[in-house]
This record gives structure tokens, sequence and C-alpha cells, in this order.
């Protein structure tokens, strides 16, 4: 097989700091709102594609071990979007290993489908430009076409296809943050992502959620670009409760928070109150994102150690860009 069909490609995750919650078009996943992140290092993605005429099918691996069929079947469907693009044909083979855990609320989903957009595309030799890519990661994770871009990001809501993608608010050294992540717990959540964007318009409280997000966005763009920490907390921390409230409030409830969860986002309260420079956002999960200054970083992760129900907590500074890296074996 030539060497032109195959490709490599990192991605980190991000966190949300004003979240995408409900789709207008599932399909297409076109938001019901645009949405501010931060992109994530320390924590990656590295996704190989090799189109190979001689498979039988689409194979994909994670982490070392073949999918589900659930999974390999979203995967298919991004892929023929690149195949179809590309004009290409040929089955292709996928390895996608991560160094945290899947479906926990850390966004894997974003740097997953971002690392494979861009092997994807590299590998069917496709020169797209960075909103072309971040327009196709959308389809495949909504949350993935922040992941195309470093730094601080933010996803246009967009009327169609056409318009709706993510483009650089601010370069990763813009601001020297951390986001310390407590975890709670590895395990996959019950219902995923996708299901919880089609229940959000059932509760009566997505409508409110939405028509007040140009504000908050104003707020965090603001925040962000002057590196006003209290206005940052006080914004992601407000997005952050209305998205929950509007989960546990759909048809059926959707509750991702554990008792855990609840302490500690008390306890980053408190913090804050003495005086530490710290504010918690958590996305569609149990595990608590506390973001700070990177010099208050260790002090953030030891008091997080001491809380009861933390089983490791995992930071991560401002990160790079998606890009293409070489393929190894």
């Amino acid at each position: 097989m030539p060497s032109s069909r195959t490709a490599s490609a990192l991605a980190h995750p991000n966190i949300a700091l004003i979240k995408y919650w409900g789709n207008r078009d599932d399909d297409l996943r076109l938001p019901a709102n645009g949405s501010i992140s931060m992109t994530l290092d320390a924590l990656e993605t590295r996704t190989t594609v090799s189109y190979d005429p001689a498979l039988k099918a689409d194979e994909l691996l994670l982490n070392g071990e073949t999918a589900p069929a659930g999974v390999l079947r979203r995967v298919q469907g991004h892929l023929d979007w690149i195949r179809s693009r590309a004009g290409l044909t040929s089955p292709a083979r996928v390895d996608s290993r991560s160094n945290f855990p899947s479906g926990a609320g850390i966004a894997s989903s974003a740097s997953a489908f971002a690392a494979l957009t861009v092997a994807a595309c590299a590998a069917a030799g496709l020169d797209l430009t960075l909103e072309e890519l971040s327009r196709l990661a959308r389809r495949g994770s909504g949350s993935a076409c922040r992941s195309i871009h470093g730094g601080f990001v933010e996803w246009h809501a967009g009327e169609d296809d056409a318009t709706s993608f993510a483009e650089l608010l601010a370069p990763s050294d813009h601001w020297e943050l951390a986001d310390v992540i407590a975890l709670v717990s590895h395990q996959p959540k019950l219902v995923g992502s996708t299901e919880g964007h089609i229940r959000a318009a059932s509760s009566p409280l997505q409508a409110g959620r939405l028509a007040d997000t140009p504000r908050r966005l104003r707020l965090c763009r603001k925040a962000v670009l002057a590196r006003d920490f209290a206005g940052l907390a006080n914004v992601a921390e407000l997005d952050s409760n209305m998205m929950h409230s509007v989960m546990i409030t759909s048809a059926p409830p959707l509750a991702y928070w554990s008792p855990e969860t609840l302490r500690l986002m008390h306890a980053v309260v408190d913090w804050r109150s003495e005086g530490l420079q710290v504010f918690y956002t958590v996305d569609a999960g149990p595990n608590v994102h506390c973001l700070c200054p990177a010099g208050d970083q260790a002090e953030v992760s030891a008091r997080l150690m001491d809380l009861p129900g933390v089983h490791q907590v995992v930071t991560a500074p401002v990160g790079g860009a998606a890009r293409l890296v070489p393929t190894v074996g």
C-alpha cells in the first residue's frame, strides 16, 4: 500500500468553559448554542489510519483491543464522509490510543475524533484548512471541532454545516492556566453524551439556558482575553450548573453528579473564598475539572488528593492543536 495512504495524528481533549449541550441537527451535530473551551495538554489521543484495499471492511482498535460494534459503526460513518470527499472506496484500519479514561467526562470523543479526522484526511490525500477540519470533526463528535485548535477556542453555532465550526480565540501561551482534574470514577458513563444531547430539548430549562447563552459567551470571551480569573470563574461555574440543571430535568432525567462530585464542588468554592484562585466545571460525567493559574496547580492537586473519594488527580496545562505525527510500527 502506498505510504500516502497511511497517516498518524495526535489530538488533545478540551474542557468547555461555556458548554455545548443539545443539537439543532443530531446527524450533523449542529449545536443548539455556541461554546468556548480550553485545549488540554498532557492528555492525548494518537490515531493511525491506513486505507488498504486488501481489507474486507473497516477495522478499529481502541487501546489495542477490538472496538465494540457500536463504536466501529460511528467511526465508519465518519470515515465515509472523508472517503466520499476524497473519492476513496478502500476500507481503513484505524488504531487509536488514549492515555486517559474514555467515557468518563474528560472529552475523550473530542480528542479521538479530532485525531481521526486529521489522520484520515491526510491519509486520503486531502489538504484541508483548519476551518474545514473543524467542520468535519464536528460531524463525528461535536466537541471534537474545538480540539482541532490549541489554546482557547470558540465554536460558533452557525446556521448550517458550512457555518458551524471552531476557531482560535487566544493561543496556548496567552494565559498560563491549568486544569487539575479530580477523578472520582474511571468507569464509562451509563448514558453517553450523544443520548444526552437528544434529551436536552425535553427539559423545560433548556430554552432559558439557550436564551442566556450569548450573554455568558460574551462574559467568558471577555474574561479569557483580559485574563480575568474572577470573571471566568463566575461565568464558568454558572454555565456548568446550568447545563447539569438541564440534564436532571430532562425526560428521562440524566444525573452525572455523584456525592463525591458535590463534595468537590463545595470544597472548591470554599477554597476560593479563602483566597485560592480556583474554580470548578463538570462535563458529562462525575469527575470535576478544577481550573487555576499554573502556579497554583500543586496546591490545588494536594488539596484534592486529601478529599475522600478522589482516586486520582491529573493535571493538564493549556495544550496545542491537533497535528500529524510520525507513524510508529
